[in-house]
């Protein structure tokens, strides 16, 4: 366990703006930043972050929270991972006891892949850097490419010894377990049980996450070994940390250079982002040669929405760039297109030039995918009309699938002036291709739906024979009886749930300000005091477990909402952070009043209003006990419920009063 004390340490030193940063570029609005949502597609930006109060909160899909939580979800680990995860950022050292063996055997085999992949790294750098062969053989390499000590530190490059198991002997002296080494893949079992190092004699190309942590590893054959060779390079397989699909080499040493450029480039292998970063220029991610997809077009959106492609000049090249063209503009990316000199790569090109040349080249060559698809067939075009309507349909296939409105009327006009074609005729073709993707969307959906359905039905069925056949009707009584037991609570706590949670929105905001609660004396208390003491007069608790819990804590705090926003209890430091949200609209009871207009007068008839729906769901309940033939024929239990009835009849009476006086006053 982390002591509160050091948890506060670590809460206050996060800055919320820049942790979120990392993952999402935020643009300044007011005194508040905003970007799009780093939890769901977005694509108008409703994700808000609010460095004041340290609160982060999308107002589309409702995630937010405060530092703690936005790392949690994001980076999926617990809450005290993402404790340790945000001191380690801040230099803060947390003192926890030593776990057992039993508590490091349940680590999660997330936790234990990152671990080991991160000392993986270590030792690949180290055999790179301190060992004859990795001198010799690794450096030698990276040298040969023209790579800085200083570059080969920022990405971390390394060698894995040419020994076949030396790598899987020293993590297993080191105490790292087998099982982990063959699921991060840095090594595979042979028939005899022994381990083999999949990358020996391979220089090392780290992945990092986006959070720094390392998610998997590229490997290249050197030397003589790659005559013949099909794939010098080899990559981590998929595992619980690592999917390719949703990584970009170089994200993370590129992130804030995208972001404060507004701009990515995107090229195709480690050595070209390596060399444009030595360059100078470091808004560099790749691909490393597989198809673009869904989610790492996703993950670019989130730091920016300009993106160049740069590629070779050749057939590879010109078909890498067609090929990821349409899946990007789709994405909402607004794409430009750059194809190197023959002969030239991004790496060749970037270790000839420095930034203010290959910055220049980039703004005088790169052009828009219009331009791109015309000068590619532009000779063909030209001679044969039948190539010339081909080519436009390309076009406009590809003008069709982007969002945005404004957009595609931008490049509907250019696509007509380019091509001197008639631009009403190409708009009509591009709403014809929208409505037929539309109609594909929707039956994708229902087919999707469809699907849902007979997979529920087949589950449903298949739990109701196994509970046919486990339970008899005794239990299965007992079952039906605690069930709806449990659905009154539920519904007795959703009745007061939009009361309870305003009253502990103005707990959590204004709870220590001081309010005059007696008129005729003058006396003032705080906001938190006045309403634990009415509450404590007619003994009356919150009806959510939460709230009561959140009250307890508020009430022995100096700072209310340090207190519950910092709380090691989750579900307590997620919902304050909510009901500090400034957007947060109230269905029921109108719109919450600034501390200025806060007055004893609403708390009072706030606690009034409490107090009377309290009352009358007691009298409720009598009134269903009385339905009851056990009870109506207990003359005792009778008796007592209707004194209680009488007493909490004069209650409400005398509460009713007071709020009609106030109303009228």
């Amino acid at each position: 366990m982390i002591p509160q004390s050091t948890i506060d340490r670590i809460i206050s030193a996060a800055n919320i703006v820049d942790i979120v940063s990392g993952y999402v570029s935020l643009k300044r609005s007011g005194a508040s930043y905003k970007g799009l949502c780093p939890f769901h597609d977005d694509t108008t930006p409703s994700f808000y972050v609010s460095p004041a109060r340290g609160i982060c909160k999308c107002f589309s899909c409702g995630e937010g929270g405060n530092v703690v939580h936005f790392i949690m979800k994001k980076e999926q680990l617990t809450y005290y991972e993402a404790l340790k995860f945000l001191a380690k950022k801040y230099g803060i050292e947390v003192e926890e006891r030593e776990l057992t063996d039993e508590e490091k055997q349940s680590q999660s085999e997330r936790e234990s892949m990152f671990a080991i992949n991160e000392w993986a790294s270590t030792h690949f750098h180290d055999n790179l850097l301190n060992t004859t062969e990795g001198q010799t053989i690794g450096l030698t390499y990276f040298r040969s490419r023209g790579f800085r000590d200083d570059i080969i530190e920022k990405f971390r490059l390394g060698y894995c010894l040419q020994k076949n198991d030396q790598t899987s002997k020293t993590a297993t002296k080191s105490g790292y377990k087998e099982e982990f080494l063959v699921k991060t893949g840095l090594a595979f079992k042979r028939e005899d049980g022994s381990l083999r190092d999949k990358y020996y004699g391979r220089v090392i190309f780290p992945w990092f996450g986006i959070n720094g942590k390392i998610t998997g590893f590229g490997g290249r054959v050197l030397d003589a070994r790659t005559k013949g060779v099909n794939q010098k390079y080899i990559n981590s397989p998929e595992s619980a940390i690592y999917h390719k699909a949703n990584e970009l080499y170089g994200l993370y040493q590129a992130k804030g250079s995208i972001a404060k450029l507004d701009k990515v480039v995107m090229v195709e292998g480690y050595t070209d982002v390596i060399s444009m970063h030595q360059a100078g220029i470091e808004n560099v991610v790749a691909n490393s040669g597989t198809a673009l997809s869904e989610q790492q077009i996703k993950l670019l959106r989130r730091y920016t929405n300009n993106i160049t492609l740069i590629y070779d000049g050749d057939k590879a090249g010109i078909h890498a760039a067609l090929r990821g063209t349409d899946m990007l503009l789709k994405g909402g990316m607004r794409v430009k297109i750059l194809l190197l000199p023959n002969d030239e790569d991004p790496d060749s090109f970037a270790r000839k030039h420095n930034a203010t040349e290959l910055i220049q080249y980039i703004e005088d060559n790169q052009v828009d995918f219009i331009t791109f698809k015309a000068n590619l067939y532009k000779e063909e075009a030209s001679k044969d009309p039948i190539r010339k309507a081909d080519l436009i349909k390309d076009i406009v296939t590809s003008i069709s699938v982007i969002p945005e409105e404004i957009d595609r009327s931008i490049y509907i006009h250019q696509c007509s002036e380019l091509m001197t074609a008639d631009e009403a005729v190409i708009q009509r073709e591009v709403n014809r291709r929208r409505r037929a993707l539309w109609d594909e969307r929707k039956r994708q959906e229902e087919l999707d739906k469809e699907r849902e359905k007979l997979n529920s039905e087949e589950q449903q069925n298949k739990e109701g024979t196994t509970a046919g056949n486990a339970a008899d009707n005794d239990s299965r009584t007992a079952d039906n009886t605690q069930s709806a037991n449990a659905s009154q609570d539920n519904l007795t706590h959703n009745k007061f749930e939009g009361i309870e949670r305003l009253i502990m929105m103005i707990i959590v905001r204004f709870g220590n300000k001081l309010i005059n609660s007696n008129s005729e004396t003058n006396e003032s208390t705080s906001i938190i005091n006045y309403v634990v003491e009415q509450l404590r007069i007619d003994n009356i608790t919150f009806h959510s477990p939460l709230y009561r819990t959140m009250l307890d804590i508020a009430t022995n705090a100096d700072d209310i909402t340090k207190a519950l926003l910092n709380s090691s209890d989750v579900n307590i430091s997620k919902e304050t952070a909510d009901l500090l949200t400034d957007r947060y609209e109230l269905s029921k009871n109108g719109n919450l009043p600034d501390e200025d207009t806060l007055c004893g007068d609403y708390i009072t008839h706030l606690m009034l209003d409490y107090k009377y729906a309290v009352i009358n769901e007691m009298l409720n309940d009598i009134m269903k006990q009385f339905t009851n033939p056990e009870i109506t024929s207990d003359t005792a239990r009778s008796t007592q419920l209707m004194q209680k009835q009488m007493v909490l009849t004069q209650i409400k009476r005398q509460l009713a009063k007071t709020l009609g006086e106030r109303i009228m006053g």
